[in-house]
C-alpha cells in the first residue's frame, strides 16, 4: 500500500505563484455541479523562471483549462489524482480559467461542496477547497473572491457565499442567481457556499463607530424558533470584542447557517459561519444548560475568528494553534465574563487534564505549534499572566496592526507581545516547539530568625516521540502566601539570582505575584515573612504543568478551607481526591477493604453546606476527578480498579451526606419559567449533582425522588439530569425511563443524540452488545457525524466497556473504524484516537488493542488521517 507522506514545519516553502483575485461561478444541479474558476496569477519575485504552477485537486472531473483566454491542449498541462500542473506558465501576470465537474450529492465525506438533508453546503478547512476546483489550496494564498451561484429557485431559494450580496435575479428555466463579493483577502479554506430551503431570523447590530450590521441565522423553517439564544450570543460576542479588544465587525452583513450534517462544531468562514445544528438550536424544552453554554461559547468563538484567524490568518497548518489557541483563549475570556470566571477556569483546566495531558504522555504527543487548541490557549493565557491585561491588549493591538491581511506565524504573535511591551521572554518560544507536559517540583523552607521563606523549583519535561531531551521552559508561577489565620500575607521583597527585587506596586505590597521560572533549578527567597506561611502555588493555573510540592495533607486541607484564590481552593480538593483515589486503587488491587477518609468527607460536607459559596463552584468541588485523569497518573492504567473506586466513593459520599443532599435538592427546586443565566444554571447544577449522588444508593426513597424529578421536570436540563441519575443502575426503572424519553422526543434528532450518548456511555458490563443493537436503530445514521460522536464516541468514553478485558470493546471499535473510514475519514480519525494510549494498560489489554491497530493498518486504502494515528500508535 502507498504510505502517506508526513510533512514537517522545516519542509515549508513559500509558494512560487500567488493569486490576488478569484472569480467563481457555481451551476448547481441535482445530478452534477459545474464550477467555473477564473484566477489572476502572478509569479513570486523569488521564484525561478522554470517553476511549474502546481494546483491541488481531489475527486474532480476536469472539463477545460484556459490561460489568458486560450484553451490549453493535452501536453500543455498534466493531471493526476491530486494535482493539475502547468509546466511552463506565462512569465508575467496571467489569467487561468478552469472548468470542473463535481458531484456534491455523492460526497459523503462532508468535505468540499456536499449535499445533505436537501441542501448544498461546504466545509473547506483544512483541504476541502481542492474538492471544488483546482487551486493552490494552502493558507498563505490569500485573495479577494467574487462568487456567482446559480440554482433552481424553488428548490434552493436561498443562495449564500462570503462577503456582501451585490446582485441577484432570475434566469431562464425557473432558476435564479446570487452574486457575492468579499472585499477582504482570505485563504481558500475560508471559502463558503450554502444553497437550500432555509429561513432566517434577522436582527441588527450597531458597531461602536455607528455602522449598522444585518445579522441573519438560517435554518429550516421548523427550527427557526430555536435560534433566539444563538442570536443573543452573537450580539453579546460582537459587543464584548469591541469592549475588550477594540475589534469591531468589518462588513454590512453577518450570516450563520445551521446544518445537521457537519463534521465539526462550526466553521468561521468569513461572514458566512456554517454551524453544526447542535451549536445553534436551543429551547428550554430540548436543550440543557450545557447546550446553552456551548452555543454561547462557540458562537463567540467563530465570531472572534473574524480578526484572529480570518483578517489575520495562519501561514501554514503548523501555525494553526495561533488561529485556534488565540481564539479559544478569547472565547474562554468571553464565557468567563458572561458567567463565573472561576468556574470557567476550572472547567477548562479539567478538560486540559483529561484530554491534553493524556495525549502529551502518549504516542500522539506533539508540540503546541501544529494544532493544539486547548494547550495553545494556555500558552496565550501565559502572555496575559506575564504582561497583565493592559500589556496583553497592547500586544494584541500591535499584532493586528502589523499583520492585518497577512498569513503569519506563532513567532509573529510572540514578537508583537514582546515588542509592544519591551518584554524579556527568554525561552518562552519553547512552549510552541517542545511536546509534553513539564513537571515542576517545589520544596519550601522557613527561617524564623531571618524571617525569610524560600521556594526551590526544579523542572523537567519528559521525553516524547522524536524529542528525547528537552530544554527548561519559561513557566510563570502565580503564587501567594497564607498566614496562620488563612489570610494573604503582603509580599514586598524577593531574592532571586543574587538580586533583591521589589514586588510592591505603587509602593503597596501585593498579595499575589508571578515568579518567572526559566531554569532547570532555581530559588526564590521572600523577605519580611514573620511567621511560617502556607504557599498557594500556581494560582489560577498560571501554566499548563504538573505541579508536585512538599505540602502536607494538613497544608492542603488548610488551602481548601482558606485560599483566597478560588481556583486553588478547588485544586486543593482535587489534589486530596486524586491522592485518595490512587490510594484506594492500590487497596482495591490488593483486595483490601475500601475505607473513605473521614476528613475528606467532612471537607466536602463543609463546602456543600456553605451558603456563601457560588453554587456552581460547589458543584465543581463535589465532582470527583475523571477516570482518565486518574489513569493518566498511574504507571499501569487499570480502568476496572479506577471505576470501582470512583463508584465506591460516590456511594459512600451519598450515604454519609444523604441528609445534606436531600436538603440541597429540596432547597434548589424551582417551578419558575426557565432562564439561562449564571444564578439559575448554578442552582439547577447543584440540585442535579445532589440527585445523581442520591440515585447511586439505589434505595427506594432516592429512586422515587429521581423518578419524580424526571416526571415533573419543566425543562430539558432537569429532565435529562434525572434520566442520567436513574439510568446509573440497570433494572426496570432504567428501561422504562429510557423508553419513555425516546417515545417523547423521537422526532427531535438533537435530543435523540443525547439518548444515544447516554446509553453508549453506560458502565453496565457488556454494554457493547447494546451499542451494536443501537447501530441498527432506525434513528441512527452512519452518515451523520453527530450520531457517530454520540454513539461510538460515547462508548469509547466508558472505561469499563471500551477497555473490557475480553477485548470486545477494542474489536467493536476496530471493525467500525474500517467501515467508517471508507466514507468519512475526518470523523473516523477522531474515533480511532481512542486506541492511541494502548501501551499504558496491562499486557492483556495491550495485546488485544495492538491486534486491532494492526488489523486497521493492514486494511487496503485506509485514509491518511487514520494512517497517521494508527502508525504512530503502533510505533510508540
Amino acid at each position: 500500500m502507498d504510505v502517506p507522506k508526513e510533512f514537517f514545519l522545516k519542509d515549508y516553502k513559500k509558494p512560487a505563484y500567488y493569486c490576488d483575485t478569484v472569480e467563481l461561478k457555481f451551476v448547481l444541479n441535482e445530478d452534477k455541479t459545474h464550477v467555473y474558476s477564473k484566477i489572476y496569477v502572478v509569479r513570486a519575485d523569488e521564484a525561478s523562471g522554470s517553476s511549474p504552477l502546481v494546483l491541488d485537486g481531489s475527486d474532480l472531473k476536469l472539463i477545460s483549462v484556459n490561460v489568458n483566454g486560450k484553451q490549453l491542449n493535452e501536453g500543455d498541462f498534466y493531471v493526476d489524482s491530486c494535482h493539475l500542473t502547468l509546466p511552463s506558465p506565462p512569465t508575467g501576470k496571467f489569467t487561468l480559467e478552469i472548468v470542473t465537474e463535481i458531484y456534491p450529492q455523492d460526497n459523503v465525506s462532508l468535505e468540499g461542496l456536499y449535499k445533505s438533508s436537501g441542501n448544498f453546503s461546504t466545509q473547506c478547512e483544512a483541504e476541502g477547497f481542492r474538492k471544488i476546483t483546482f487551486f493552490q489550496d494552502r493558507p498563505d494564498i490569500m485573495a479577494k473572491y467574487t462568487v456567482r451561484v446559480e440554482a433552481d429557485k424553488t428548490k434552493y431559494p436561498v443562495l449564500l457565499s462570503n462577503g456582501n450580496l451585490i446582485g441577484q435575479g432570475d434566469i431562464e428555466g425557473g432558476r435564479h442567481f446570487a452574486l457575492w463579493e468579499d472585499p477582504f483577502k482570505k485563504p481558500s479554506y475560508l471559502f463558503a457556499l450554502v444553497a437550500g430551503q432555509l429561513e432566517s431570523r434577522d436582527d441588527t447590530f450597531v458597531t461602536r463607530s455607528g455602522r449598522k450590521v444585518t445579522l441573519r441565522i438560517y435554518t429550516p423553517s421548523e427550527d427557526l424558533p430555536k435560534t433566539i439564544h444563538a442570536m443573543h450570543s452573537l450580539k453579546a460576542a460582537m459587543k464584548w470584542d469591541e469592549d475588550v479588544f477594540g475589534l469591531e465587525y468589518d462588513l454590512d452583513l453577518f450570516n450563520i447557517v445551521a446544518v445537521p450534517d457537519f463534521n465539526m462544531g462550526a466553521m468561521e468562514n468569513k461572514s458566512l459561519n456554517i454551524f453544526n445544528s447542535k451549536l445553534v438550536l436551543a429551547s428550554p424544552e430540548t436543550a440543557t444548560d450545557a447546550d446553552y453554554a456551548a452555543i454561547l461559547r462557540v458562537i463567540g468563538h467563530e465570531y472572534f475568528h473574524n480578526w484572529t484567524g480570518n483578517r489575520v490568518t495562519c501561514r501554514d497548518w503548523f501555525q494553526l494553534s495561533l488561529n485556534e489557541g488565540l481564539t479559544v483563549f478569547r472565547d474562554q475570556e468571553f464565557s468567563s465574563d458572561m458567567g463565573s470566571r472561576t468556574v470557567k477556569r476550572i472547567a477548562d483546566v479539567s478538560k486540559l487534564r483529561n484530554y491534553q495531558y493524556a495525549e502529551d504522555s502518549g504516542p500522539m504527543a506533539h508540540p503546541v505549534q501544529p494544532h493544539s487548541y486547548i494547550k495553545g490557549a494556555e500558552v496565550v493565557r501565559m502572555y496575559k499572566t506575564l504582561l497583565g491585561s493592559q500589556g496583553f491588549r497592547k500586544g494584541m493591538d500591535l499584532f493586528v496592526e502589523r499583520h492585518d491581511g497577512q498569513a503569519v506565524t506563532c513567532e509573529d504573535f510572540y514578537a508583537a507581545m514582546k515588542d509592544a511591551n519591551n518584554a524579556d521572554f527568554a525561552n518562552f518560544m519553547l512552549w510552541y516547539s517542545q511536546a509534553g507536559t513539564p513537571v515542576v517540583k517545589v520544596t519550601s523552607s522557613y527561617d524564623a530568625e531571618k524571617h525569610t521563606f524560600a521556594l526551590k523549583f526544579s523542572q523537567e519535561v519528559p521525553p516524547t516521540p522524536g524529542q528525547p531531551v528537552k530544554e527548561p521552559m519559561f513557566i510563570p508561577v502565580a503564587m501567594g502566601l497564607l498566614d496562620s489565620h488563612g489570610k494573604d500575607m503582603p509580599l514586598s521583597l524577593v531574592l532571586h539570582d543574587g538580586k533583591l527585587e521589589t514586588l510592591a506596586v505603587g509602593g503597596q505590597a501585593v498579595h499575589t505575584t508571578v515568579l518567572r521560572v526559566t531554569k532547570k533549578e532555581e530559588e526564590f527567597v521572600f523577605s519580611e515573612v514573620f511567621e511560617q506561611p502556607v504557599p498557594s502555588l500556581l494560582r489560577g493555573f498560571s501554566a499548563p504543568v504538573r505541579l508536585e510540592s512538599d505540602l502536607s495533607d494538613n497544608d492542603i486541607f488548610f488551602l481548601l478551607a482558606h485560599d483566597s484564590d478560588e481556583f486553588n481552593r478547588w485544586e486543593a480538593g482535587q489534589i486530596l481526591a486524586r491522592k485518595l483515589m490512587l490510594s484506594l486503587v492500590a487497596d482495591f488491587q490488593q483486595n483490601k477493604p475500601l475505607l473513605l477518609n473521614a476528613k475528606f468527607v467532612e471537607g466536602l460536607k463543609s463546602i456543600l453546606c456553605d451558603n456563601s459559596l457560588d453554587k456552581e463552584f460547589i458543584v465543581k468541588a463535589m465532582t470527583l476527578p475523571g477516570v482518565g485523569e486518574i489513569m493518566d497518573m498511574m504507571e499501569v492504567a487499570d480502568p476496572d480498579a479506577v471505576h470501582a473506586v470512583q463508584t465506591f466513593i460516590r456511594k459512600e459520599l451519598a450515604l454519609q451526606l444523604k441528609t445534606d443532599f436531600l436538603r440541597t435538592v429540596q432547597e434548589n427546586k424551582s417551578s419558575e419559567q426557565y432562564e439561562f443565566n449564571h444564578l439559575n444554571m448554578a442552582r439547577r447544577a447543584l440540585k442535579n449533582i445532589s440527585l445523581a449522588y442520591l440515585a447511586s444508593l439505589e434505595d427506594p426513597e432516592c429512586t422515587e425522588l429521581a423518578l419524580n424529578e424526571y416526571r415533573t421536570a419543566r425543562n430539558m436540563t432537569d429532565q435529562f439530569a434525572a434520566l442520567v441519575a436513574i439510568t446509573q443502575n440497570p433494572g426496570k426503572h432504567h428501561d422504562e425511563v429510557l423508553a419513555d424519553f425516546y417515545n417523547k422526543w423521537q422526532h427531535d434528532y438533537l435530543v435523540v443524540n443525547k439518548w444515544f450518548a447516554l446509553q453508549a456511555m453506560s458502565d453496565v458490563p457488556g454494554n457493547v452488545e447494546n451499542v451494536k443493537k443501537l447501530l441498527d436503530h432506525p434513528a441512527f445514521d452512519l452518515r451523520n457525524p453527530n450520531k457517530v460522536y454520540s454513539l461510538i464516541g460515547g462508548f469509547c468514553g466508558s472505561p469499563v466497556n471500551f477497555h473490557a478485558k475480553d477485548g470486545s470493546g477494542y474489536k467493536f471499535l476496530g471493525e467500525f473504524v474500517v467501515q467508517l473510514d471508507k466514507t468519512n475519514p475526518q470523523v473516523t480519525s477522531r474515533m480511532v484516537s481512542a486506541f492511541s494510549g494502548w501501551r499504558r494498560y496491562d499486557e492483556t489489554r495491550q495485546n488485544l488493542a495492538k491486534a486491532q491497530l494492526e488489523m486497521i493498518m493492514s486494511t487496503n486504502g485506509i485514509s491518511e488521517n487514520v494512517f497517521e494515528i494508527v502508525s504512530k500508535s503502533l510505533a510508540a
